[in-house]
């Protein structure tokens, strides 16, 4: 697989895991990649949304796509 490959699975695993831990699993398991697993439970929520983050820049980078940061709003 190529990098960019392995980063797009390794981002969907992270989402489905993120999705069972908001429809009231416990603990969820994430493999990474040759590294070996990460579990997350209902209090490590934001890690797991860190992580996820992370992973969607990362490809974003290497698909020339730089990912903009977040809009703030002023009143």
């Amino acid at each position: 697989m190529t990098e960019t490959t392995t980063l797009r699975q390794r981002l969907l695993e992270a989402e489905g895991a993120l999705h069972r831990l908001m429809i009231g699993e416990r603990e969820v398991t994430v493999s990474v990649g040759g590294y070996g697993a990460t579990t997350y439970a209902q209090t490590d929520r934001g890690a797991l949304e860190a992580y996820i983050a992370r992973l969607k820049a990362e490809i974003a980078t290497r698909e020339g796509k730089p990912r903009r940061g977040p809009l703030l709003m002023k009143f």
